[in-house]
């Protein structure tokens, strides 16, 4: 599986990010346009990290398209998956900042070019050549991208390559919670290295204690080999085999706010498992895996945006000395 020409290829939202950036004189809110898409996000995390990666999605044949495209193309990323609709602009976000540095979205998608990915658009030499395949539930709420979404994940099993899924749950691009926890279960399916924020974690198991949560999840799905637990400023869990690994946070201050942090966090667990395998892996490597990954999760919170924000990987090590 080493030969292939990719390490990961992700498919589904690659969007605009609009992120409140102070006042105008007038006293008005001012938004930065953030290139952002949790998919996305996490390939550019991997190549920071020097990891080979394609992107397989769709934006507008817009400015905001234009945009996107040179910037995931700039990082590395393989864009020949990446087509454009002339008709349905590119989807945008606006991002408000909570206190502490937490999110509220609004979305601009009804619809919004990410959602009309068609499976017959699928290049099937980045699905069949890549060693993972990750995605999430943004491409699992609206036809075509959700049939797109699901022919992807079948063709880069068939072909060997291990299958990455984030819920990455966000209410409003839901009709309704029961269509959520729908799509969030045929992922869970369909995996085999998960990561889940704790609120996640409880929506699919009415669970608020991690390790019962986690529990639940892997005796109802016996594919996942790897379950990363995320838990904002807590820190994080790993769950494999007989292990069950805790590592904090850091705790450094100056966190900005968390757009991308869970992306980064796990572009990072991919990385570990791509250079390390998902077989035997021991309980320190574990936590090796977690401290990393926590480390580049933390200093993506203290700037804004995520694609443009993901630090390299010396200035990770750096801190962890």
């Amino acid at each position: 599986m080493n030969n292939k020409p990719f390490d990961v290829t992700a498919l589904g939202e690659l969007l605009v990010d609009f992120t409140q950036n102070g006042l105008s004189e007038q006293g008005n809110l001012l938004f930065e346009a953030n290139p952002g898409g949790a998919p996305a996000n996490v390939l550019a995390m991997l190549c920071k990290l020097d990891k080979r990666c394609a992107f397989i999605g769709k934006v507008g044949r817009d400015a905001f398209g234009e945009l996107l495209a040179e910037t995931v193309s700039g990082l590395g990323v393989d864009t020949r998956g990446l087509k454009r609709d002339a008709g349905i602009p590119t989807t945008l976000a606006l991002v408000h900042t909570l206190p502490g540095g937490d999110r509220d979205f609004s979305f601009y998608r009804k619809p919004g070019a990410d959602i009309l990915l068609s499976a017959e658009e699928l290049d099937e030499e980045l699905l069949t050549g890549c060693r993972i395949f990750h995605f999430g539930t943004l491409s699992l709420t609206d036809e075509p991208v959700r049939s797109a979404t699901r022919a992807a994940v079948k063709q880069a099993r068939e072909a060997g390559a291990l299958i990455s899924f984030d819920p990455n749950l966000r209410a409003p691009l839901w009709r309704s919670m029961d269509e959520a926890k729908a799509a969030i279960r045929w992922g869970l399916g369909q995996c085999d290295i998960l990561k889940i924020a704790d609120n996640e974690l409880e929506f699919m198991t009415g669970e608020t204690d991690f390790d019962r949560g986690a529990a639940l999840l892997r005796a109802e799905y016996p594919n996942i080999r790897l379950v990363n637990v995320t838990a904002g400023a807590d820190g994080s869990y790993s769950y494999y085999g007989a292990f069950r690994v805790f590592v904090s946070a850091c705790r450094l201050g100056g966190v900005v706010e968390t757009t991308g942090a869970g992306d980064t966090f796990c572009a990072c667990v991919l990385n570990y498992v791509l250079e390390n395998g998902l077989d035997g892996l021991a309980e320190t490597q574990l936590a090796e895996m977690l401290r990393f990954a926590n480390t580049a999760a933390y200093l993506v919170t203290t700037r804004k945006g995520a694609i443009r924000s993901m630090p390299e990987r010396t200035q990770v090590e750096a801190l962890l000395r």
